[in-house]
């Protein structure tokens, strides 16, 4: 079942790169007592994740924060090496977006959000998806409906929601 507003997110770990090496964080730890912004796709170095998705959220991290949102976060199903390295080539690292990741695709399962294009080497990654999470229950969420596009999940549409 797909996560909806008005749900609360199952708790999860997640994985990033820190100083020393990889290290894991959870949902809870993340929005607990907090406004987030929540936001999933396919894969870094992705055509539409790169040249959309993730310009969009660098784009509007300030006006996000000036309209009280505590952090912006981006997840995808893939390894803390390659995100780390995408977050530092496209700027989301300098613009002050978390970047984790969700190896083993279980979070991305727990919320309804996994699809599959084997040929292209996708198995069970996240849906294109935008939300806002107040502690930890999800306030908006907006979903693509067609593959390749940035628009309902653009960080410039989910600011108007909040």
């Amino acid at each position: 079942m797909t996560i909806t507003a008005g749900d609360q997110l199952p708790n999860a770990t997640l994985r990033f790169m820190g100083p020393d090496g990889p290290e894991e964080t959870t949902v809870s730890a993340l929005t607990k007592g907090k406004s987030v912004v929540l936001f999933g796709l396919p894969g870094p170095f992705t055509g539409t994740c790169s040249t959309a998705h993730i310009p969009s959220f660098i784009r509007t991290r300030q006006a996000f924060a000036d309209k009280g949102i505590d952090d912006v976060i981006c997840f995808a199903v893939c390894d803390v090496f390659v995100m780390k390295e995408w977050a530092q080539q496209t700027g989301a690292e300098a613009a002050g977006i978390t970047m984790l990741v969700d190896p083993d695709s279980s979070f991305t399962k727990s919320l309804g959000l996994e699809f599959s294009v084997p040929p292209l080497g996708f198995i069970d990654r996240t849906t294109r998806f935008a939300a806002v999470v107040r502690d930890g229950t999800v306030d908006v969420i907006n979903f693509e409906e067609a593959r390749g596009v940035c628009e309902l999940t653009a960080g410039e549409t989910l600011l108007e929601a909040v």
